[in-house]
């Protein structure tokens, strides 16, 4: 196996490195990590050298990059068989709504941005962000009611859609979602994770802030 190194933005507020780091975390992965601050006028020239979109995450595989925080828990799946439910079913669930995180919930990633340190923060409410919380509230609800009966995450089992979920549940924590009691007991499972922890505490203790992050 190649040596893996996780190139990724500040803990405090890449939600999409958070996803990557957390998943390779959880499979038992080892990598190197490069933290490039974000919102720094070398910061675009620096992930450059190592992303070609220019964004990250990105996973370096020996010649190998991965630059999507999606696909390199594919990858990370193909490497050891983690991460996905067993049967097709919830397996085809799963999917799905990490397909739906990856690409949705626009209002909640402008309104709510990642702020892992913050807590008790307060925004205007608006009828889109409503929307975007209901929708996630439901998606922890049926994965939880239908497939999670083997354990306290989304399938049971931990599994990719936990990792993507992550920083959903760190927006609630911070701004104070109004959510159903079986997304509050998901919530404190995320929030209590041994793995979540060691990035919230490495968070702390970064000396960046980024102004138009700080919301509420």
């Amino acid at each position: 196996m190649p040596q893996l190194t996780l190139v990724m933005g500040n803990r405090n507020y890449s939600s999409w490195s958070l996803r990557a780091w957390l998943f390779l975390k959880r499979a038992g992965m080892a990598f190197e990590e490069v933290v490039i601050p974000l919102d720094m006028p070398a910061t675009r020239e620096q992930i450059e050298h190592y992303s070609p979109s220019g964004r990250v995450p990105a996973l370096l595989a020996g010649e190998l990059v991965i630059w999507d925080s999606l696909a390199i828990c594919e990858y990370v799946h193909e490497l050891t068989g983690k991460g996905w439910p067993a049967l097709a079913a919830p397996r085809a669930v799963a999917r799905a709504v990490c397909a739906e995180m990856h690409s949705g919930f626009a209002t909640l990633r402008s309104l709510w941005p990642m702020n892992a340190r913050a807590r008790n923060r307060h925004t205007v409410t608006t009828a889109a962000l409503e929307a975007d919380v209901e929708r996630i509230d439901e998606i922890w609800n049926e994965c939880r009611h239908r497939f999670g009966t083997g354990g306290p995450w989304l399938f049971g089992e931990y599994s990719i859609a936990d990792a993507m979920y992550a920083p959903v549940v760190l927006r609630f924590n911070t701004y104070g979602a109004r959510i159903s009691d079986t997304a509050r007991w998901y919530m404190a499972s995320v929030l209590e994770d041994a793995t979540l922890q060691q990035w919230l505490q490495a968070a702390k203790q970064e000396p960046w802030t980024i102004a138009s992050e700080e919301v509420g």
